[in-house]
């Protein structure tokens, strides 16, 4: 909880950076901390938003839970915990379902399962988990989970086409026209310009926000345990499992401090612990956030005193009732706007992964397990079994992964 003051804690010189165990003068870290909270925020409300979760509580959750996350990670790891984009189509299935306490459960579940892989992790190292999802097969499973999404974003988008087209038009001249931390915000800026054509239309509602107080607790939910929805929730621990190694390797990269990487169990299990106590509180599942570390990289800073003031300002804004009843009046044409190029980004990370591994779409043993998984994914393939249901992503999940090592077998045996 000490951090080193960085030089005179004004300046960085040309070429060095502000460590983790560093911060710059209190009034430059809380201005770097404050871009922290900016850059998170607009995907951290998303999520609640488009899950029918509360986004005050949402955002409490997430604050407590980064500060878990540098208290378990030794205070050496700068990262901030969001809203996890992975859950949007498990919550929304199972709120359809069965309702908000019945996918809190599956919250819950999910961060109880995460914290396991993070102690097994700790002891074992990552080496298992490698060889269990291999490029190909995380590629598939990030990139089923965002396009798996992709009629929820065009129904939204249809109930007010031309709000949804004035945001998603600012989104893409933001991210082109602009550089640096502005072009990282462009959907941020694209919800507020949309937001902003919704109010001239007349389409907004503030009578929940005169209502509502300054001040008080957000809006707590406790989950009741629903088997049920669980297998919808499953393949998510892999995803957060892929993105909370890749951020810890990202961070010691771009430190040039590999001795970070140690710090991957305990991230797993900072991330499970938090997800696990939004759940049973009634807010969003939590990841480490990749726009942060972009901050991170533009400025510098990896401070991870910023990283509390961005923890502790997110906490404030969720003991704001009047902020939520505010984000809650945002209109569907713009969450439409917004999740058709959201949606289509998250399925496009998995592509990356595959490009970024090199992955040889030539070989039968790569081919088919994502050509399966997608289809099945993007299809929304659901079966059933007694009280349980699985979907396109359980499925494309376990076809990912059991195809890959049953092929991966078959080619051993023919060798």
């Amino acid at each position: 909880m000490s951090w080193t003051l960085h030089g005179d804690g004004k300046t960085i010189a040309e070429g060095d950076l502000v460590r983790p165990g560093e911060r710059l003068s209190w009034p430059r870290t809380i201005g770097f901390g404050g871009q922290h909270v900016v850059a998170m925020f607009g995907a951290t409300f998303l999520v609640p938003l488009l899950t029918g979760f509360p986004p005050t509580t949402t955002l409490f959750f997430s604050g407590v839970g980064t500060i878990l996350f540098l208290v378990l990670t030794g205070n050496r790891l700068p990262s901030y915990l969001g809203s996890s984009f992975a859950f949007i189509a498990p919550i929304q299935a199972s709120m359809k379902s069965d309702d908000m306490a019945a996918a809190l459960f599956g919250v819950v579940v999910t961060g109880v399962l995460l914290a396991v892989v993070g102690l097994i992790v700790t002891v074992t190292g990552t080496g298992w988990i490698e060889a269990l999802m291999p490029p190909v097969v995380t590629g598939a499973i990030v990139a089923l989970i965002g396009l798996n999404l992709a009629g929820v974003a065009t129904t939204n988008y249809a109930a007010s086409p031309w709000i949804a087209t004035i945001t998603l038009t600012t989104i893409i001249v933001v991210a082109v026209a602009f550089r640096g931390l502005a072009a990282r915000l462009s959907i941020l800026i694209g919800v507020a310009v949309g937001y902003a054509a919704a109010a001239i239309g007349g389409l907004l509602d503030f009578d929940k926000v005169g209502a509502a107080s300054w001040v008080g607790w957000p809006e707590f939910t406790t989950p009741s345990a629903t088997w049920s929805v669980v297998p919808i929730f499953l393949p998510v621990v892999l995803v957060l499992v892929a993105e909370n190694v890749g951020h810890v390797r990202s961070v010691a990269h771009l430190t040039d401090d590999p001795s970070l990487n140690q710090k991957t169990g305990p991230a797993l299990l900072a991330d499970g612990l938090a997800t696990t106590i939004a759940g049973i509180g009634g807010g969003s599942a939590t990841t480490t956030y990749g726009e942060n570390i972009g901050v991170m990289t533009a400025t510098r800073v990896f401070s991870t005193a910023a990283y509390w003031v961005a923890a502790i300002v997110a906490i404030m804004l969720g003991l704001s009732p009047k902020f939520g009843a505010v984000l809650n009046t945002i209109p569907s044409g713009v969450l439409g706007g917004v999740t058709v190029a959201l949606y289509g980004l998250i399925g496009l990370i998995g592509v990356k992964i595959w490009m970024d591994n090199h992955v040889d779409f030539s070989q039968p043993v790569n081919q088919y397990p994502a050509a399966i998984a997608l289809v099945i994914g993007i299809g929304n393939l659901t079966l059933t079994a007694g009280d349980m249901t699985f979907t396109g992503i359980a499925l494309g999940t376990i076809a990912a992964i059991v195809v890959y090592h049953a092929m991966r077998t078959l080619q051993r045996f023919r060798a």
